[in-house]
């Protein structure tokens, strides 16, 4: 028994190394069958490369090996040429990754001015947003959903993991402008109860 254990483990192993694709849960079972415990063997392998060079790491629903975040300068052949994101794309994704799926409009009514096709455009380039369908009203606008390559590339396991209102302010990351206003709102709140009682 504990033979046919380890040769699940060692089966699990091999093929998420020679993936050349995060795979998914039934994507492994295609290959090693139902002969043991996926979910267990996932964890203790996990746990075997906890701390090593590389790691098991699990983004979306996806199962992989990456190389450690410490190592990942070491790697590198050839020196990447980071291009930033306009502010547009930015304001962009962040829409689409917090109201997923969301079409067009939805953005430019959250956004308050027109997105540019280009926009979208690279966020679909970078791999990061992708078309998931129309919305069922009329005209059937496009909609638009981020990517398991989103996730991977921020870190994140899932969308639960973007940062809330709380964690932006603690970062520093809200506009002061957003800040002010929103104690002004607090404010006449509190003047509004007083003038109530």
């Amino acid at each position: 028994m504990i033979e046919e254990q380890d040769d699940f483990l060692r089966a699990v192993e091999a093929v998420l190394f020679v993936s050349e694709q995060p795979l998914t849960l039934g994507e492994i079972k295609l290959h090693v069958g139902e002969a043991g415990d996926l979910a267990a063997a996932l964890a203790t392998i996990s746990g075997h490369y906890a701390g090593r060079g590389v790691n098991l790491v699990e983004r979306g629903g996806r199962w992989h090996f990456q190389t450690a975040a410490d190592l990942s300068h070491i790697l590198r052949r050839e020196k990447d040429e980071t291009r930033k994101l306009s502010r547009a794309a930015m304001e962009t994704l962040a829409i689409i990754a917090y109201h997923e799926p969301v079409s067009r409009a939805e953005i430019e009514a959250i956004r308050g001015v027109q997105v540019a096709k280009g926009t979208l455009d690279v966020l679909m380039e970078a791999g990061w947003v992708r078309p998931a369908g129309r919305r069922e009203v009329p005209g059937r606008p496009l909609i638009y959903t981020t990517t398991v390559e989103f996730l991977s590339h921020f870190g994140l396991s899932s969308r639960r993991d973007l940062p809330g209102i709380d964690d932006l302010r603690a970062a520093g990351l809200l506009d002061p402008v957003d800040l002010a206003l929103e104690g002004l709102g607090a404010q006449s709140v509190v003047e509004n109860d007083e003038e109530d009682a």
